[in-house]
């Protein structure tokens, strides 16, 4: 019997809205430099699938892991975690 493995899931910030169906999330982690151990950001962007078009530049939102849905596309709304002020 094969063990089902567990997605992955991040959390980020919508950075763009501009394509039908499809954000790009912004995902930021800190790592220590290698040589000088001070603290750094580093930033990554993901497309995302969002079928109903329900979320909106910088909302935060959690997203996971699928199957390839396109070229770029590999990542899928979970839920809005909080909602953009503007």
């Amino acid at each position: 019997m094969e063990a089902k493995r567990k997605r992955k899931v991040r959390t980020g910030r919508v950075v763009s809205d501009k394509m039908n169906k499809t954000r790009v999330v912004a995902v930021e982690r800190l790592t220590k430099h290698p040589l000088y151990g001070k603290t750094i950001r580093r930033t990554k962007k993901y497309k995302i699938h969002d079928e109903n078009n329900e979320s909106r530049v910088g909302d935060i939102v959690r997203i996971e892991e699928t199957r390839p849905l396109s070229k770029d596309k590999r990542w899928r709304l979970l839920e809005i975690v909080q909602r953009s002020q503007l």
